[in-house]
Order: structure tokens, then sequence, then C-alpha cells
């Protein structure tokens, strides 16, 4: 081929990759499916075997789902499952029986093996020995919950029939995480106790028969998952219809979603979107406006919280050590302990809060009057954390001995669920619920403790702010404050002093309003007067003339000194300014800073740090004289004082304040100082006078520069220490998190009665039951149909079963059975040794035979020899009479 062909070539295959734009869009849209795509977890229990076989039927067999799906089923551990063999009879996918670290890919079906519980990691299938004992295990709930921390929204979790509640928590962590939860309807489940329980959480996405699932389910990860990515930035219609969706739940609702995280808002409409199969926000806008329910849904998806009893134990252990005691130090008995749970979702962690205040209160022998106010938006969480009842799968996060001890058992069905644990009366009394709007609503006050954990991560930062600004307004001095894992209390560490880093427990302090106060305390002048003149003038003064004298010689004071003071903290943070300070001051452009290091005027920066540096070490007054300041184009000396102030917050003996005093020198002062004010100034100096003073003053100016240098080299090496702390605790932490992950809360008990892995091993056996049914039948018409007379007895000569025809020689009814062979009246002539023949029988184990004859006189031939079971064990006698 020539060069010319070459080109010819090149050109064809160029436009042939270039026609089709829409072709190459698609491609890249079915790679990303290809690289988040979803992953189901189905689980099921007892009658799962017929629910998964309806499900996979349903499956289109021409179609690729374009899903992995993982079957968590209950599994009795000595017994191999036929599972993988069964529902490859109903699929064109491949089906595997998981091993360990199995990779986990679209189009293939996942079975977990008996005796193992499974978990999702890195997008491989981890096999586990079970941490919980037999009849105690949650197989489900642990892959669930797994499943969403791994895939969180591409997470989908069905539950199918069983018994028990497995399932419950683990479909709640799925729909946390912003997954799909679907459950199969009771009414077509053989045990329903599994798919009510699930139903009961309110959290569920579709209520339908196995068969119905796979159409729903493509449909719903067609639209949820094969479309384009989400620009970072949305576009303005997009914001307008979010606008207008937040105008609609507002309207209907009374609640305001618009300042919470956008991510987070727009991932749970779009779930919706694809749920009712719409792909454009601006339609599901329109489609709100015309459905209330819809409405309603979204205002509950909104409103999806992960929540468990004890939820983080860690944490809350550090505040039962750390918090808990000093709650009720110096706290008299008739004070009642006032607690806040906002956002207390269905009362999990309200009622933790009250059972460890509980186990205090009988520690200590104490009596204390406790008061929790807990409170949500949502009107069916607080209806069901009112009504104390919770599922038996409870279990897992709740120790045995609080449970026997704080929790009545419901062992039989409760709302069509088996097996509730309901919050004891002495727990219950120490509550109130109501629904409550965080935002709007007026705060409680005077509390001793608000724990609001895993809240204002949904909140953004505006948010966020006014909502710690309401909760240090509602503690009393000196109150707690506990918060989630992820959450800090960000810009308002002044607000709040940081009692736990890890358990993020956060005690109040003073507010900046105090701080002006003992600011403005600072700067009052006072002038001494003799005692005996004081005296005598409080005698003659009336009480608000004093005052008003006080306050006019303060004034007149304050504005013959014309001095300057602004109040700062150690980080440079401004806390008040006293006086006219613009000559000092300058605000540099773009969003305010209130430290005084960006404020202060360039000339004076220098000066400043070092003589905040030498301060802060060595807890000093620092004076620094003689510094240039330009201010209006003229050229003003300033004498700077830097003047440390401790203070006693109440928690911190060493919360330390420095003053800054800023005056001007007088002209006379100003004429014998060697700093010059302009550096034209320096230019225009001749003779060996103005060198000497040159000299001078760039020596000295020189000293200055070497001075701010090594302070500030002081303040890098510090500053590089601290960088180099925290990064090594924050190593610390990443490590932990990721060990804490890993983990996936194996440590947690599971609750699985031993009864529903009997009822999976029954399902398999019904087959078997029924053939040994149907052969008992056949040898009852047996013996009947041959017309001869058998007695059946046990070892004890207790009649066990008899044929019609053996009435007639033996006076027998259906009501004998189990009475002893002796008391019945016989009919046969001339024989009582019915019983001893028998025994003898029995002892020796040789048959025996002999003729009898009935009162009649019809002649029989009695046999009698053991009764053999096919393990050739001796249970018993066979009489036969034959009519001879």
């Amino acid at each position: 081929m020539d060069n010319q062909e070459k080109i010819t070539a090149k050109e064809k295959t160029s436009n042939k990759k270039t026609s089709s734009p829409e072709s190459g869009a698609e491609n890249m849209e079915k790679k990303e499916m290809v690289l988040r795509f979803p992953i189901v977890g189905i689980g099921a229990s007892a009658g799962g075997l017929a629910a998964f076989e309806a499900f996979f039927s349903g499956m289109p067999v021409d179609e690729e789902p374009g899903m992995a799906f993982v079957l968590v089923q209950h599994l009795a551990p000595d017994h191999e499952s036929m599972l993988t063999n069964l529902i490859s009879k109903y699929t064109s996918m491949q089906v595997f029986e998981v091993e360990d670290g199995m990779e986990v890919k679209p189009n293939c079906v996942y079975i977990i093996p008996p005796n193992r519980d499974l978990s999702l990691s890195d997008g491989k299938l981890q096999l586990l020995e079970p941490s919980a004992p037999r009849g105690h295990r949650l197989p489900i709930d642990f892959f669930f919950r797994s499943l969403a921390k791994e895939r969180q929204e591409s997470g989908i979790g069905i539950v199918l029939s069983g018994t028990g509640s497995d399932g419950t928590l683990g479909l709640r962590a799925i729909k946390g995480e912003g997954g799909m939860a679907m459950v199969q309807n009771p009414d077509s489940a053989e045990y329903d106790g599994m798919p009510r329980s699930a139903l009961g959480t309110g959290l569920v996405d579709y209520e339908l028969p196995p068969a119905e699932m796979p159409e729903q389910l493509l449909s719903f990860v067609s639209r949820a998952f094969l479309k384009k990515r989400r620009p970072v930035a949305p576009a303005p219609e997009t914001i307008n219809s979010l606008n207008k969706i937040f105008m609609l739940l507002r309207a209907q609702t009374g609640h305001d979603f618009s300042r919470y995280k956008s991510s987070a808002i727009h991932r749970r409409i779009e779930r919706r979107m694809a749920m009712r199969q719409i792909e454009d926000m601006e339609k599901y806008g329109d489609y709100l406006h015309k459905n209330s329910t819809e409405v309603e849904a979204l205002f509950r998806d909104l409103l999806i919280g992960v929540t468990a009893f004890f939820r983080d134990p860690e944490a809350f252990e550090a505040f039962e050590k750390e918090c808990l005691p000093k709650l009720f130090e110096d706290k008299p008995s008739n004070t009642p302990l006032r607690i806040w749970v906002p956002g207390c979702s269905t009362g999990e962690e309200a009622y933790s809060l009250a059972i460890l205040v509980e186990e205090y209160l009988e520690k200590h022998n104490r009596s204390d009057q406790v008061q929790i106010f807990s409170t949500d938006i949502d009107a069916d969480a607080v209806g069901k954390a009112r009504s104390g009842i919770y599922p038996a799968s409870i279990k897992a996060d709740i120790s045995d001995e609080r449970l026997s001890k704080y929790f009545a058992t419901d062992s039989g069905e409760s709302n069509g669920n088996p097996g509730f644990y309901r919050i004891k009366k002495n727990i219950r009394e120490k509550l109130i619920f109501s629904e409550h709007n965080l935002i709007k609503d007026p705060p409680f006050s005077k509390l001793d403790l608000i724990s609001c954990r895993n809240l204002l991560i949904y909140m953004n930062s505006e948010l966020q702010k006014k909502v710690l600004s309401l909760f240090h307004y509602a503690l009393k001095e000196g109150g707690y404050l506990f918060l989630g894992s992820s959450e800090t209390v960000g810009n308002f560490s002044e607000l709040f002093l940081n009692i736990h880093q890890k358990a993020k427990i956060y005690r109040h302090t003073e507010s900046f309003k105090d701080h002006q106060k003992t600011a403005s305390r600072i700067l009052e002048p006072t002038v001494p007067i003799d005692e005996k003149r004081k005296f005598s003038l409080n005698e003659r003064i009336p009480l608000e003339e004093k005052k008003s004298m006080k306050k006019l010689v303060e004034h007149e004071l304050l504005e013959h000194l014309k001095v300057s003071g602004i109040l700062i903290n150690e980080m440079g943070d401004i806390l008040y300014i006293h006086g006219r300070s613009g000559k000092y001051l300058e605000p540099g452009p773009g969003e305010f800073d209130r430290n005084i290091k960006k404020m202060i005027k360039k000339e004076l920066k220098r000066s400043l740090s070092m003589a905040l540096h030498k301060s802060i070490k060595s807890k000093s007054p620092v004076i620094v004289k003689g510094m240039g300041v330009r201010n209006n184009g003229e050229d003003v000396v300033v004498d700077l004082t830097l003047r440390p102030i401790v203070m006693s917050t109440g928690f911190s003996s060493d919360n330390v304040l420095y003053l800054i005093v800023l005056e001007d020198t007088p002209l006379k002062e100003k004429e014998g100082l060697n700093i010059p004010s302009s550096m034209s100034e320096l230019e225009g100096d001749e003779g060996k006078g103005s060198k000497d003073s040159r000299i001078s003053s760039l020596l000295k100016e020189l000293h200055e520069k070497e001075e701010y240098l090594q302070a500030t080299n002081e303040e890098l090496e510090t500053s590089n220490e601290a960088l180099k702390s925290s990064n090594d605790e924050l190593q610390s932490m990443n490590e932990e998190l990721q060990s804490t992950n890993e983990e996936l809360e194996t440590s947690k008990e599971e609750l699985q009665s031993v009864n529903e892995e009997l009822n999976t091993v029954n399902a398999e056996l019904e087959a078997k039951v029924l053939d040994l049914s149907r052969v008992n039948s056949d040898m009852n018409n047996l013996l009947a149909g041959t017309g001869i007379a058998t007695v059946f007895v046990d070892h004890k000569l207790n009649i066990m079963r008899f044929t019609p025809t053996a009435t007639k020689i033996i006076n027998l009814i259906r009501s004998d059975i189990g009475r002893p062979v002796g008391h019945i009246v016989s009919n046969l002539e001339d024989y009582d040794n019915l019983v001893e023949d028998i025994k003898e029988v029995l002892d020796t184990l040789i048959p025996k035979g002999l003729e009898v004859k009935t009162v009649e006189g019809k002649g029989y031939r009695m046999h009698i020899q053991p009764y053999r079971t096919l393990d050739n064990v001796i249970e018993g006698a066979v009489l036969t009479f034959i009519n001879i």
C-alpha cells in the first residue's frame, strides 16, 4: 500500500469513528455503569427457596441486568446447601458459591456458603467465621450493612420470605446511605416475619411479589445508573427546579430543606425520580405539584437517618466515663437533670442516654429527677419512639444484661412481627417526645446536656453556625454538647471547650459578649482616692448621681489620654476594640477577617508579630517605641504596649488574652527619636551628623529585622511541630477508621433462632415427609385389605395400632390405643395366657404360634413375633390372627 492509500484508509477510519458521536457517548455511559454497577443483596430465611425461584424466573433471559446479585440465606452449619444448583436452573447468569476474596462482577449471582458470615470490602466478597454462637446470628443484617458502607447509593437491599427480623437493621443502613429497599409482599410469602418487620420501618420503596420484582428493579436501575454523570456545578435550570421543589416541601410540610447540603438532597431527589421513572427534574417538580402523596414520600426520604442503640460504642463509653459523672457534680438532688436530644428519629439514641443515666443513678444510690426532651420533625418517627417498641434484631446492639433489665420481651406477635422488645416503664417515664423543628421553633433552655449526633453533617455551613449558636444559648453555664463522630464545632471553639477529641464531647464556655464585658472592665481607668474621702462622698452623694459622676470622670480621662486599645486572644483574633483605631487598622479586600495580623497596617505588622511572640513566650508585657506609620499623607510615630491578661473562665485557670495599647508620640519626643518619618527625609540629609543618624537608624532597623526573623523562625518551628503532631494524630485516626470499617461491627451480637435454620432444612425435606405420609397410608390400606387381624404392642405391652379385623377377636376401640393389652377383654375361649406369651416372646425373641378359638366357635392361628425397626431394635411385638 502506497502513502496515498494509507492516508485514504486513515481518513475513512477517522470518518467512521466520528460519524456517530451518540454511540460514543453511549459507550462512555456503559463504561461508567460497569465501574459503578449496583449490587443487589437478597436476604431470605424459611420459605426463601420458592421466593428465589420466582424472582429469577421473572428476570428477562435475553437481557443482561447490569448488576450483581448476592444471595444470603439462613443455612444450618452442618447442612450442605444445594441452592447454587437450584438457582442455576432459573437464570442464564453465572451462579457461584462465594469463595473468600471473590471479586464481584455484574451479571453474576453469588450465594453464601453454610456456616459463614459474608461482607463486601473493596469490591470483593469476604468470608468470615461467625462471631456469634449458632442461633444468635444475623447474616443478612451483617451483609446489608457492609453493602451500605461499600456501595452507598448503588446498594440495593431485598428482603424475602423468612421468620424473625433479620435484614431490618441492614435495610435501614442501606436507606441511610441513599440506596433502594424492596420487600416481598407478606401475603405472597410463605413466612411473613421478615417482610413485615422490614415494612415496619416505613423505609421500603417497593412491596411486591418476587415474580414482579425484576421488572421494577430493571426499570429503577436503568434510570438511576444508566445516565450521564451529574455536573459538579448544577445548571441554572436545575437550581430553579430545586427551589421549586423546596417551595413545595415547605408549603406542604412546613419544613425548609434549602439550607441542607445540596449533594445529599440532590441524591435523594434523583432516587425518587428514578423510582417514578422521571428523567427531568423540572418534570419531577411538576409531578410533585400534582401529587401531594409524592411530596410526603420525598419528605420521608429526606429524613432518613441511620440510628441504633449505643451507636458508636466507644463514644458512649467515653461519655459515660468523662461526662456523665460531671453532670451530677454539685447538683442538688431536687434539681432535675435536663437533657435535649434534637433529631431523635425513632428514639434509640435518647433511650441509650436514659439507660446510661439510670445505671449511674443505681450505682451511686441517687434518686435525681431526669428530664430528657427528645424531638424530631418527623411525626411518624416520634410516634414510634414514643411507643418504645423495637424489633428483636436490636439484640445485635445491646448487651443481654441491659436487654433483660430495661426491656420487656414479647415472644408473641406484635403488629404481625414475632419477637419484639418494649422499653420498661422506669426508662420510658424519663423521656418526653415531641415534634419540634430545630431551625424555626424556640429551643429548650437551661440544659445540662445536648446530644445531637449525626445531624449537623446534613446541614450547610451557614445553618451549622446558626444551630451551634442556638445550642450555646440553650446550654447552661458548664453544660455539655455531645456530637457525632464526623462533626465538630468548627469556628466556635471559643464557645465550646473540647473535652474529648475522639468522642466529640464539648463543654459550654463564655460567649463573645462575656469577652466584651471583661474587656470593658479591663479598659476602665481607676483613680485611687483616700478611703476616708470615699466614705464621706458615699454618705452625701445619692447612688444615681455617683454613677453619673463616675461615667463623667471615665469619659474625660479616656478622651484626654487618646489611647486606642485592642483585645485579642493568643491566635490574634480581635475580641474588642476601644477608642479610634482607624489610623492603625486597615482591613484588606475580600472576605472579612478579624485577625489582628490581617487588619493591622503593614508598617506595624512586623513589630506587632514580634511583640506578640515575645509576650506569649515570656508571659510578660512588651513595649515597642518609635514605630513610623503613614496616616492621611502624614507620618506618625506610635508606641505599642502589649500586655497579657490572665482570666478565669470557670473551666481553665490559664485562659490568656492580650491587650494592645497604641499611643501616638508627641512631636517633641518624635524629634528626639532616631527613626525617620519617611525615606525622603533620609535622602535629603547631608553631612556627618546626618550620616551618623542614618547609620544608627539603619542599625536599629537591622536589629529589629533580626529579632523579627528570629521570632518568625521560632513561630515556624512551633507551627511545624504542631502540624507534625496533628499529622501523626490524623494518620492514627485514619488507621483506626479503616480498621473499624474492615471489622464491620463483627463484635456485635446477632439474633437468629435455631428454629429458622430448622425451617430452612425442613423446606428441603418436605417432599420426603410427604412421601412417608403416602407410604404410611399405603401400609394402612394394605393391612386393612388383607383381612388379617393384626395388633401392635410396645415393649410395655401398650397397644400402638390394630387393624379393623382385630376388633372381632379382641374388643378394641380407637380410644384403647395406649392402654395395656391385658386390660382389654378378648373374645378368645379358654385362653388366658395372652400377656404371658407376649412377655415370653419379648424375653426370648423367639416367635410363638398356637391355635385359639373364639366364643363364636371360629378358629384362628395366632402368631406372636418381635416388632423390629429398620435399625434392628426391638420396640414391641406383633400379634396376627389367621382364620383357619
